[in-house]
């Protein structure tokens, strides 16, 4: 495989889960695991089952693993090893930091939240609003899902203490200007607080790029272990103190935010899922055959399909939700399962400020492409809707 070109047979090799002829669209709501990282997960639980600090070699096992799950973090998200946190999933971290970050702010200072967003970048901080006093305004959602960043821009006053926002959206796909939105927070002083799970999944970060303070992903959406991390400035971390047990680790920085110990398992197996994204190519190879695969999609769409949000795949992700006329979705849902083809129905997609909006009656289909997802299964999925679309 070259850097920019993918062999998906060669990916789909690695695979069991995708042996059985049922094709995963599903991805948004987390990804296939590579048999790769399933591995060395095991022989972490064999080999270095112990804790950091003990004269002996699974201890040393661990703090080897966790290094290198720091190094490899640091290198995915364009920042430190001092500035990675871990923790059990996205929202577990998030409702610690966001806590965290405002032990000192005042009632009546402000949080901006994004509609766009998934509820794990929303309910902590509504739960720090409620407990300390404070105010969360919500910036609008245009008619074609982006974000309205001069309604961002309206809102922010010298109250705002951070502006938290989702780089991708995880229900329809949408992408905002993330370093846009950084410069406006910190034109005020403010945080700038990045959902970045979903757009992790499908490109690269780097995180000082964009000038974030706060990025949190997790890695079961690419590939890896249900594990969850964020990089948190370390100019910024390192002025908060943190909720956790007082003879723990307070270096390097993002070790101090760990509530217990590590899952050293899983960072073996996150570790496993960097040495398998570089291995097919990495991004620069995933983003344009996904892209293809979700352009595929996107023109061959029946009659009788409505797709939400934007129209093409400008301004967004390989993530789609639909409906069919006439057909209950939960019913679309389930006649695609009984077809071998796996996709989600839901209500709101846990984007409690955007599904209202989006104007679909009681439930979407979600579809979401991975790269390791063919042309001759987006075909046969187009197929699948077409039949249901004609066959009410």
């Amino acid at each position: 495989m070259t850097q920019n070109t993918l062999d998906v047979a060669a990916v789909r090799a690695r695979f069991s889960a995708l042996h059985n002829g049922f094709a995963f669209f599903d991805a948004p709501g987390g990804t296939q695991v590579p048999d790769e990282v399933g591995q060395a997960m095991a022989t972490a639980l064999r080999e270095a089952s112990a804790n950091l600090g003990a004269p002996y070699e699974t201890s040393r096992r661990a703090q080897a693993i966790l290094e290198e799950a720091e190094l490899r973090s640091a290198e995915f998200l364009g920042c430190s090893p001092a500035e990675i946190v871990f923790g059990l999933n996205m929202t577990s971290i998030n409702f610690a930091l966001a806590r965290t970050a405002s032990r000192d702010w005042q009632p009546g200072d402000e949080i901006l939240s994004s509609s766009l967003d998934h509820d794990g970048n929303v309910a902590p901080w509504l739960e720090v609003a409620q407990d300390r006093g404070l105010v969360v305004k919500y910036i609008d959602v245009r008619a074609d899902s982006t974000l309205d960043l001069d309604d961002l821009e309206s809102k922010l006053s010298d109250r705002t203490r951070v502006v938290s926002f989702t780089w991708a959206s995880n229900a329809v796909g949408t992408v905002t200007d993330a370093r846009r939105i950084c410069e406006l927070a910190h034109r005020v002083g403010a945080l700038a607080w990045v959902d970045a799970v979903h757009y992790a999944a499908h490109r690269p970060i780097d995180v000082r790029a964009i000038d974030a303070d706060v990025l949190l992903c997790s890695s079961y959406k690419w590939c890896g272990p249900h594990l969850g991390m964020a990089a948190v400035r370390e100019s910024v971390g390192r002025l908060w103190r943190p909720y956790k047990a007082r003879p723990a680790a307070t270096t390097p920085m993002g070790r101090s935010f760990a509530n217990g110990t590590m899952p050293y398992e899983m960072l073996a197996g996150l570790n496993a899922t960097y040495r398998y994204l570089d291995d097919v190519g990495g991004f620069a190879a995933i983003e344009p055959y996904e892209q293809q695969l979700a352009q595929r999609f996107v023109t061959g769409l029946p009659d009788g399909v409505t797709l939400y949000g934007l129209p093409g795949m400008e301004g967004r992700l390989p993530t789609f939700l639909v409906t069919v006329d006439g057909v209950d979705s939960d019913e679309v849902a389930e006649r695609l399962a009984q077809r071998s083809y796996g996709v989600w129905s839901h209500d709101t997609w846990y984007s409690l400020g955007l599904y209202r909006s989006l104007g679909y009656p009681k439930k979407a289909v979600r579809i979401g492409i991975a790269h390791y997802n063919t042309a001759e299964e987006v075909d046969g999925l187009l197929s699948e809707l077409t039949d249901i679309a004609r066959k009410p």
